[in-house]
């Protein structure tokens, strides 16, 4: 079993930051990508930041220049750093992980149960 268990969510002032954490556990054998989505209500689940490999990162147009994704590969770990916040940011932020576990040794994606940010003033 793998699951992706998130942090870092909460309330902020318009301009402000928060910094969003996930953690990957269990059988893993590999990992080919992590990264985050969220879903505001009313709205499609949409891909905020995404890294590939562990390597190339890729960005919603609407997040580019304010989010910044990062990874530790030895925690198995992803990071979101958000920076400028605007109010249209407010959504549920879910981890995803497209992950190779040890037994079935076939890549499957991964879910982590969501973390509200709410930017308001």
């Amino acid at each position: 079993q793998v699951q992706l268990v998130e942090s870092g969510g909460g309330l902020v002032q318009p301009g402000g930051s928060l910094r969003l954490s996930c953690a990957a556990s269990g059988s893993i054998f590999s990992i080919d990508a992590m990264g985050w989505y969220r879903q505001a209500p009313g709205n499609q689940r949409e891909l905020v930041a995404l890294i590939i490999s562990g390597v190339s990162a890729n960005y919603a147009d609407s997040v580019k220049g304010r989010f910044t994704i990062s990874r530790d590969n030895g925690k198995n770990t992803v990071y979101l750093q958000m920076n400028s916040l605007k109010p249209e940011d407010t959504a549920v932020y879910y981890c995803y992980g497209r992950i190779t576990d040890v037994p079935t040794m076939r890549p499957r994606d991964y879910w982590g149960q969501g973390t509200q940010v709410t930017v308001s003033s």
